[in-house]
């Protein structure tokens, strides 16, 4: 199954958009963390955007990371950040 819209990835999945400054610090976080992940543009995929509404109840949060474990974390800070990827 591809990671594109599974809510239980293989990868780190960030649904965002180029114009968002909470989804630039996560992308950074991420790479000084050596983190692989997939960059997913919802404005520019309206199948990844109706992902992030059903995932969000509705709302269009950006940041939205899914992880592998199963979970996600919607706009969270750099730390919460570090603290979910060292936990994986």
């Amino acid at each position: 199954m591809s990671d594109l819209y599974n809510p239980t990835p293989s990868q780190i999945v960030l649904y965002g958009v180029t114009w968002c400054g909470d989804c630039r610090r996560a992308r950074r976080v991420l790479a000084n963390l050596n983190t692989p992940y997939l960059d997913v543009d919802i404005d520019a995929d309206p199948a990844a955007e109706a992902f992030v509404l059903q995932i969000n109840n509705g709302n269009r949060s950006v940041p939205t990371l899914l992880f592998p474990d199963g979970t996600h974390l919607t706009e969270p800070g750099g730390e919460a950040l570090r603290q979910k990827i060292a936990s994986l």
